[in-house]
């Protein structure tokens, strides 16, 4: 009985494949939406061994419909040869039309961007968290780093206590 219960905690805290940490420090996060995507067996192959890269990846919208661009997937030395790899190709994203709607409608009157957040694996499928953001001016990025540096000397003082 307890093996089921750690080997289901282990999943969970494994189940996350790649994070972009530049994305908060780039831009104030206001929504966020959990994203499928369309894969090849190469890429979900590569995504098991954790080659992805996130960091100057973003999310454009094309014809009502939404692609994931600059993500960087390196295929395995093992891939298949009748398979021509291509590493940052575009990804379709799967999105309700309700949500495609509200992205749509943000992105080009508000003046959002899409960027994806972190990547990760729920019920053996991938998926992808975006988030409707807004760029930071520097002194917002000095600000938000010295709310953090406060936050993390709070907890310093408050353990010692």
């Amino acid at each position: 009985m307890a093996d089921k219960k750690s080997k289901k905690a282990a999943a969970k805290q494994n189940s996350t494949i790649a994070v972009n940490r530049q994305a908060t420090h780039e831009y104030f996060i206001e929504e966020r939406f959990e994203a499928g995507l369309v894969l090849e067996g190469w890429e979900v192959k590569s995504l098991r061994a954790g080659r992805v890269q996130l960091k100057e990846s973003y999310v454009v919208i094309k014809r009502g419909e939404a692609w994931l661009s600059g993500a960087h997937i390196s295929a395995l030395l093992s891939a298949s040869t009748h398979v021509n790899p291509d590493s940052i190709r575009a990804k379709k994203l799967l999105l309700n039309r309700h949500e495609l709607n509200k992205l749509i409608g943000s992105v080009e009157r508000k003046g959002y961007t899409l960027i994806p957040l972190s990547m990760y694996w729920k019920n053996g499928r991938a998926k992808l968290e975006i988030g409707l953001a807004k760029g930071k001016q520097l002194h917002d990025k000095r600000a938000s780093s010295k709310d953090r540096d406060w936050q993390r000397e709070k907890a310093r003082i408050m353990k010692k206590a």
